[in-house]
């Protein structure tokens, strides 16, 4: 029998707020309307800033919430040998190349371009990866890999879009311009997306990916800050023999000024509005789904 099947996925890098509390709580109530289930996955493959104790204060402000889940959680980190095996798939397709740059030289060369006229931005506003280590031999590369040089393992995007055709999505959501229905895919405003680094067999949107395939997710529904990310992550199902899922992208909770919540907001955080004397209810109310 066909299920329904969502997840929500926090990051275990600090403790919830009401954005989070807004999605766990949207995809909580639609695969309940679906008749369906509702999954939770702890993405925790950034070592430096996710830490062990804010996993279980996640499970505690979800129950608060009223929030339940199947078991077992999937947790990213112990995973790592699912993500390297995707690595090697697009490795054996020709898809993938290493650059060596550090994050500081990298800095410096946009700033220098910058100084020239600009340079382009992907839909994040990070500036889209100039392409020079594709200018390496085959040799080259090898012989800095052997030598133990830092790496990022980049996706050849040209070559990926050429192989995987055009590309569209289901969207039940709303984009950031109300975008919604069938949209067109558009992974090319990204660049050479980084999918892995030497000391990290995976990227979030790969690791998100093949998490979700894995989990038979059917409904990806969060915020709409990745509605443009869906582009690259359309991508990777395809490269990869993956199946596609709705998605459905929602609104964001914004602060006073404006812009998207940050976990270091602490009037907005779960705990803090919990020890405060608000309810669960009050905060169904005060993002939005009073019921």
């Amino acid at each position: 029998m066909y299920s329904r099947i969502l997840r929500f996925a926090p990051s275990p890098n600090g403790h919830l707020h009401l954005g989070h509390a807004y999605s766990a709580l949207l995809n909580a109530d639609m695969a309940r309307d679906f008749g369906g289930r509702l999954l939770l996955r702890i993405e925790d493959i950034d070592a430096e800033r996710c830490r062990p104790e804010f996993e279980p204060a996640i499970y505690d402000d979800l129950r608060w919430l009223g929030v339940t889940w199947e078991e077992p959680v999937r947790r990213q980190s112990e995973h790592f040998d699912d993500y390297a095996g995707a690595i090697a798939k697009l490795e054996a397709q020709n898809l993938l190349y290493p650059s060596f740059e550090s994050r500081r030289g990298l800095t410096a060369m946009v700033a220098e371009l910058d100084q020239q006229g600009g340079w382009p931005r992907d839909p994040d506003g990070v500036p889209i990866y100039s392409g020079r280590a594709r200018k390496l031999s085959v040799a080259e590369r090898q012989r800095r890999r052997d030598a133990g040089e830092p790496f990022a393992l980049r996706l050849a995007m040209d070559r990926a879009v050429a192989r995987a055709g055009v590309l569209t999505w289901t969207e039940t959501g709303a984009g950031p311009h109300g975008q919604t229905g069938r949209i067109t895919a558009a992974p090319q405003l990204w660049g050479d997306v980084v999918l892995a680094r030497k000391e990290s067999p995976t990227s979030y949107h790969l690791a998100a990916v093949l998490d979700d395939a894995l989990q038979g997710i059917t409904d990806i529904v969060r915020g709409q800050d990745l509605f443009w990310a869906t582009g690259i992550h359309r991508l990777l199902q395809t490269l990869l023999g993956l199946p596609e899922p709705g998605y459905h992208h929602h609104k964001l909770i914004l602060d006073d000024d404006g812009k998207k919540l940050s976990k270091s907001t602490q009037s907005t955080g779960l705990r803090e509005l919990r020890t405060a004397g608000v309810s669960a209810l009050d905060v169904r109310r005060m993002v939005g789904l009073g019921r």
